[in-house]
Order: C-alpha cells, then sequence, then structure tokens
C-alpha cells in the first residue's frame, strides 16, 4: 500500500472510502460481504493472536473466547462509527484511537480481504485502488452529515430502490435505527445528536431527493 504523505491524527475522524481497480467489483456474493465485515471487526484491535484466516479454522468454542478476550482488552486502534459495502467500493466513517491506527487498520483489512477474494475468485494481483482516500473530519455537523452519505449509498447509486435502503445487509444503519447493535459498530457519536434513532432516520431521509439529484448531476458530468 502506497505510503501516506500526510498523518493522520489520533482522537479525530475520517471519512475512509476505496474502490476496485479499474471500477471492478470488489464484493460479488454475500459471503464476500460478510468476510469483508469480518475483516472490520476483527482488525481494528491491536495486538491479534492469528490472522483472521487460521482463526475461522479454529474451533468455535476456542474461537468464540479469543473474541470475548479481545473485546474484554479493549485495545481497538480504531473505532468503528458507520460503515457500507457497495459492488465496488466501500466506505467507513471511523475514529483512530492510536498513532498510525487507521493506516494499520487498513493495510491489515484491505490485504486479508485481497488473499480472501483472489483465492476465491480465482484472480491474482491488487484488487483496490492504490492507497485508501481519507477525508478529515472537521466539525460535528460534518460527522453527521458523512454518516447520513454513507447510509444513503445504497439508494444514490441505485442498488437498491426506495426505501429497500433500510434494510440494505451491508451497511450499519440497522445499528442505528432498529437497536440491532452491532459488536464493532459505535453509533453514539452520531445518535447522541439525535432524541432518538427516529429522529435520525427522519435526519437520513430529508436528504433523498437532493442527494438523487445530485447523482444524476453526477453522472451527466462524468460519463
Amino acid at each position: 500500500m502506497p505510503y501516506r504523505i500526510t498523518p493522520l491524527v489520533t482522537d479525530h475522524y475520517y471519512h475512509i472510502f476505496n474502490r476496485g481497480v479499474a471500477h471492478q467489483p470488489t464484493f460479488l456474493l454475500a459471503r464476500d460481504y460478510e468476510r469483508f465485515l469480518l475483516y472490520l471487526s476483527y482488525y481494528r484491535h491491536k495486538e491479534v493472536p492469528v490472522r483472521l484466516s487460521k482463526l475461522l479454522q479454529i474451533p468455535t468454542d476456542v474461537r468464540s473466547k479469543i473474541l470475548v478476550d479481545l473485546e474484554n482488552a479493549n485495545n481497538a486502534i480504531v473505532e468503528i462509527v458507520a460503515y457500507c459495502c457497495m459492488p465496488n467500493h466501500f466506505h467507513i466513517l471511523l475514529k483512530q484511537k492510536i498513532d498510525g491506527g487507521v493506516s494499520l487498520f487498513m493495510k491489515k483489512i484491505t490485504d486479508g480481504y485481497t488473499r480472501y477474494y483472489n483465492t476465491k475468485h480465482q484472480r491474482v494481483g491488487p484488487l483496490f485502488q492504490g492507497a485508501f482516500k481519507a477525508v478529515h473530519i472537521s466539525s460535528n455537523e460534518q460527522l453527521l452529515h458523512v454518516s447520513r452519505y454513507i447510509h444513503l449509498n445504497p439508494l444514490m447509486s441505485a442498488v437498491v430502490r426506495d426505501n429497500d435502503f433500510l434494510t440494505f445487509p451491508w451497511s450499519s444503519l440497522q445499528s442505528y435505527i432498529n437497536d440491532k447493535s452491532s459488536p464493532f459498530v459505535n453509533p453514539q457519536p452520531i445518535l447522541e445528536n439525535f432524541r432518538n434513532s427516529q429522529k435520525y432516520l427522519e435526519f437520513i431521509k430529508d436528504q433523498i431527493d437532493y442527494g438523487k439529484r445530485l447523482e444524476e448531476i453526477k453522472h451527466l458530468t462524468f460519463e
């Protein structure tokens, strides 16, 4: 992964994203999405005892103990606030917890997932397009808007229609609106700005029409 000239700052939030090489797919099957989310969950920890591929070969009871011990160790290098995985790209909203945490996290998940994907789909070479992109979140307002952008992405990109984005299985939105807690997503930095999850949902839906118009303009301009 290319060296990042500008270091990322600890205790700051970032919008992280990347896409497939030449816009090629990065997720083909449900198990691909599931595997990528496992990488997100596992490698947010600073020190893991084995690679994820090895962990998945360990008996279930032993694996469960390892995962519980990792959670109890409280040694996260990043805090994941929101995410969305699309057919040829991903978005992650996160907070860096230690110096170099984001870069270490991204190297582990992209390297590991690329090995998995190349093996499963009989391909070789890089899967993602160069270094990941990182946009610094400079205000609480920006944090809220980026979370909304990420959760609306399946709808804006026409991967789903109408309100189907509310049940899109490969984003963190369920952790926000249905009290379905995720072991690796912390929605509180966003939800603490709203009276309840319904108000957050209203905040998201408020921009659907505007977001669709932006997508139409973007396609007319760049395609």
